[in-house]
């Protein structure tokens, strides 16, 4: 399992570098530059312009790359359960595809709001609905939920399933919303899919380190052009995707509520941004200087690098946590 996961890392690693280095060119001479928010902060005036739509470099390797060593698997004689993995890559496909739309709907209007946010939810929904119809079929057929740390496992019937709905369009939302300075969302990603290639380890479930894996490689890949001052922000294109991946990922190990706890930082983001808006709309009052809650800590003078180093710091602590109780 070792080499699989090792060679599919670092063919998703190599293809997204290369891949970037003839997509950003391309998209600089179509003008697919990122637009910036007047309601932004002030010094992300500077950021305009900068190529975006780059995730499609690593969404098109690792899917290209995860089937490849699907196939191979057998041959290796390394035990993968299909079904859930495939799963995971079609919600995290379908996503990424909605964000496609997104970016490209962006451009045509030469604006930073493409879809609205219904249709984008119900997109979403809808790519959840079917995700969870099929893990149904053919993965998961009780509808308990695991409580980390004391081993039990909580029956919550039909209602599984609108928990389900609800957690995965709001991690694919929570992951989108932390792609808000450079190298933020792949940073975290990052440490979020180590993560799971652990638990996939240590559990021998070789599906999860596979995904983990690729995911590893497809980050650390676009943070060589991402990083801080960033060439190419990867759009709803690629956190969509991502958020796919880490929302399919929850049930492959059958524990959303560990994929919860290791991802603290996208509910972060996800919570201080509807807390900002309601109690807004409640009081006329700000609770943070902006949301999410990263511009929040631009407002308070810290660097991005800073909140990014933070911010996965953060990150592989709650991973740590997430992984005793898992």
């Amino acid at each position: 399992m070792v080499g699989l996961y090792a060679a599919s890392a670092a063919c998703v690693f190599v293809l997204t570098v290369l891949a970037l280095r003839l997509l950003i060119p391309k998209l600089r001479s179509m003008k697919m530059g990122q637009k910036i928010l007047d309601i932004g902060p002030r010094w992300h005036k500077s950021k305009e312009g900068t190529p975006t739509m780059g995730g499609i470099a690593f969404a098109i390797p690792l899917t290209l790359v995860l089937v490849a060593a699907m196939l191979a698997a057998p041959a290796l004689d390394v035990k993968i359960n299909l079904p859930p993995l495939l799963l995971t890559l079609l919600l995290a496909v379908g996503n990424g595809a909605i964000g496609v739309v997104d970016d490209l709907t962006k451009f045509k209007k030469k604006q930073n709001e493409g879809l609205t946010a219904p249709q984008k939810y119900l997109l979403q929904l809808a790519m959840a609905g079917a995700f969870l119809a099929l893990l149904r079929l053919y993965g998961k057929p009780d509808t308990s939920l695991s409580i980390p740390f004391i081993g039990f496992e909580l029956e919550l019937g039909w209602f599984y399933y609108v928990f389900a709905l609800i957690f995965i369009t709001g991690i694919i939302n929570s992951v989108n919303l932390t792609d808000g300075i450079d190298g933020l969302a792949s940073s975290v990603t990052l440490v979020v899919a180590g993560f799971l290639s652990v638990i996939g380890f240590t559990y021998r479930l070789g599906e999860t380190a596979l995904l983990g894996g690729v995911t590893v490689g497809a980050t650390l890949g676009f943070l060589v052009y991402n990083f801080y001052p960033a060439r190419v922000f990867m759009g709803d294109t690629g956190s969509l995707f991502l958020g796919g991946i880490v929302a399919g990922a929850a049930f492959m190990i059958d524990n959303p509520l560990c994929i919860a706890i290791a991802g603290i930082v996208y509910i972060c983001e996800a919570m201080s941004d509807i807390i900002q808006v309601g109690v807004y709309k409640l009081t006329h009052k700000r609770v943070f200087r902006m949301a999410p809650i990263h511009h929040h800590f631009e407002k308070c003078g810290w660097s991005e690098k800073k909140i990014v180093f933070v911010f996965s710091l953060v990150t592989l602590i709650a991973s740590v946590v997430a992984y005793l109780g898992y």
